[in-house]
């Protein structure tokens, strides 16, 4: 054999063995896959042409349909995509789709499996089963090049307040003319049939500066066909993570009216001074075997147990595994996207702690450089065990570990009403002994201050926020029972009198609302609201879950507390410190003996407030009791349900302060 020949074959034979490794589809481990870089999934599209793209290094095929319509129908065509590297798979067909729809669909060596639309999908047919082709620059309604997020500078200037989008104006007594809709969140000048604001006009008057939307992405519980008779759901089961939910959009077979709208809704809020929070759900998704994610690359996004079987810390069938590369990817490519292309303000993570630290660090990093505002929190805990290690998991008490990013505190909400596992169990705004240690805790925004007896409070044993600006304080939400729900069933016992569960309903929230750290409110709880005791509504009718607008006119007083709390809390930068240095050497305990009477001191002036010092009084006892202040000229802010701004009238050394309520005082 000649030489030359000789090298020809040797040349040959290494391209063959080196194209064969460079397209493997077997992988002795989740790790082993390659890691695809760019940010370019999905679909591109253009009036020229419409370029596919899609991760799946074990397929061996990978087909794009093209249909006319986003349900049902036939297929117009059939592709093969061209396999490249990395595990990517390409297709650029140079007509104009738009109008169309379509699905992938991969085949490995060892199955077929069922057509997906991708789950970089950005816009779908009706139920989200095919993506559709749109230009995404007619998805944006008027004005919008000129919207703004509404000043904000720190994370304790927040005052969010959690809503569902139905729950809001699905009752006639909302006055909206767009029931259950984006766009009916955002209508202006409605009313109750008393003549009071709903809606947004009433979220403007409370002066809250957030909303939290629970889930508006598409999620797959509710048959989009129905329209308006579809039912209700939270939208804890995701299905397209990139597109919002057809259910609450005018047309859900339409692409572009769900994209609309929700701009539309961005921009309503926007315009009226609140940002717009997404409640979001990377944890698991709504489906298992058929997921999207399991359609493109069978496993790869879940965790798993040793067995091999799925693990579920999420208690809905599986759990995602952010700590691989392109789960992580896919996470941070996601939030990236909804807030540059739908200009949202922030992202509250659904059971957080399923996924690692590291996931949520960059995360925060990546919104941080889409604009420094954007809020980032979750829930601190998984549902279930998770293989992840607990030294890895984006848990409350690892939050000191995280950047920028916040946990809810059940410390500061259980210590207020009772657990909310156990209806009987009351807190201690409802009497209960041994509860003031954690409501300290809280109102130091679960950091470390010198005065607090960590191995007293309910469920930490020490600090776990690195400031006050980590720690979101609540005392209910769309979970569990509502505020006022849980205190009537746990002190049925007691039998206590309608002002007195009043009382308790207000001195819950002046305590939150007062506390270092970011205030949360659960929609409607500024007028009583109720959900007839039920402690887990996801899927019950309108008729539980709504609320109804004549309960503002029933409870205006308490509704008028609310906006007065919020007004203090917005006045005066002492009750929004942002790190726990300012909180040692400007909030002091006051010595008492008394279970139920908590009262500290602000350093005022070291927040720039305009008042020099303030004083607050939390009493929880029954009865009045007689406080006597500390040294100087203190005048009354609040006692009771009265608000002096002013702080006009001088008070005496010693003061009554009413039984469950709050007293605030101030040196000017």
């Amino acid at each position: 054999m000649k030489k030359q020949t000789y090298f020809l074959i040797v040349s040959i034979l290494f391209f063959a063995m080196s194209c064969e490794n460079k397209y493997s589809t077997e992988f002795e481990s989740y790790d082993d896959y390659p890691v695809y870089e760019k940010a370019d999934l999905g679909l591109l599209y253009t009036p020229e042409s419409s370029v596919f793209k899609i991760w799946s290094p074990v397929a061996t095929n990978v087909k794009v349909h093209i249909y006319d319509k986003g349900l049902g129908g036939e297929k117009l065509a059939t592709h093969d995509m061209q396999r490249g590297d990395k595990g990517l798979w390409e297709l650029t067909v140079k007509e104009d789709l738009e109008g169309k729809f379509y699905t992938f669909q991969v085949t490995t060596s060892e199955v077929i499996l069922g057509e997906t639309p991708g789950i970089y999908a950005k816009a779908v047919g009706v139920n989200g089963m095919r993506a559709a082709v749109i230009d995404m620059g007619r998805t944006n309604p008027e004005g919008w090049q000129n919207d703004k997020r509404p000043v904000f500078e720190n994370i304790t200037d927040a005052v969010i307040y959690e809503l569902h989008v139905k729950d809001i104006t699905s009752h006639p007594s909302s006055g909206s003319s767009y029931p259950g809709k984006f766009i009916g969140l955002v209508e202006p000048n409605t009313s109750s049939p008393d003549g009071l604001s709903t809606g947004i006009d009433h979220m403007k008057e409370m002066g809250i500066t957030h909303v939290h939307i629970l889930p508006a992405f598409d999620f797959r519980s509710l048959d989009e066909t129905k329209g308006d008779d579809a039912g209700f759901n939270w939208g804890y089961d995701p299905q397209n993570y990139n597109v919002p939910e057809g259910t609450y959009a005018s047309d859900p077979a339409d692409p572009y009216a769900r994209i609309r709208e929700f701009k539309q809704m961005v921009k309503g809020f926007h315009d009226a001074g609140i940002r717009v929070i997404m409640d979001v759900v990377y944890n698991h998704t709504g489906a298992t075997e058929d997921s999207n994610f399991n359609l493109e690359v069978p496993g790869y996004y879940y965790r798993h147990n040793a067995d091999g079987t799925l693990s579920d810390a999420s208690a809905c069938g599986n759990e995602t595994a952010s700590d691989r590369s392109m789960m992580r990817k896919y996470i941070m490519e996601s939030v990236k996207y909804w807030a540059e292309e739908y200009h949202v303000d922030g992202f509250r993570f659904d059971l957080m702690a399923i996924h690692d630290i590291e996931t949520m660090n960059e995360v925060s990093k990546t919104l941080e450089e889409v604009d420094p505002t954007i809020m980032v929190y979750g829930e601190g805990w998984t549902a279930g065990s998770s293989p992840l290690a607990d030294s890895l998991k984006a848990l409350k008490h690892n939050t000191h570990e995280m950047y920028r990013v916040a946990a809810f505190s059940d410390d500061m909400r259980d210590g207020l009403k009772g657990s909310v596992f156990e209806e009987k169990s009351r807190g201690f705004v409802s009497g209960a002994e041994g509860t003031k240690e954690s409501i300290k805790f809280g109102v130091v925004g679960a950091s470390a201050h010198p005065q607090v007896n960590y191995e007293a409070v309910n469920y930490s044993n020490a600090p776990w926020s690195g400031g006050p600006d980590q720690c979101v304080n609540y005392v209910s939400c769309h979970d569990n029972q509502t505020l006022f729900d849980k205190l009537m069933i746990s002190t049925e016992e007691l039998d206590l009198s309608g002002s007195e569960i009043k009382k308790m309903h207000k001195l819950a929230n002046a305590i939150v609302l007062t506390a270092q750290g970011v205030p949360f409110l659960h929609a409607g709880v500024e007028m009583m609201r109720t959900k007839g005791g039920e402690h887990n509504s996801y899927n019950l009718p309108d008729s539980i879950n709504q609320i109804r607008w004549t309960w503002k006119s029933e409870y205006k007083d308490v509704v008028e507390y609310y906006k007065n709390l919020i007004r203090l809390r917005k006045e005066h930068p002492a009750f929004r410190m942002s790190t726990t240095a300012e909180l040692e050497e400007n909030l002091v305990f006051m010595p008492s003996e008394d279970e139920f009477l908590l009262a500290y001191t602000l350093d005022g002036q070291a927040s720039g407030d305009d008042w020099s010092k303030i004083l607050v009084v939390y009493n929880a006892n029954k009865s009045k009791v007689n406080f006597e202040l500390p040294d100087g000229d203190w005048r009354q802010v609040v006692k009771g349900d009265s608000f002096d701004f002013e702080a006009k009238s001088l008070v005496k050394t010693s003061v009554v302060i009413p039984g469950i309520s709050m007293a605030v005082f101030a040196i000017k």
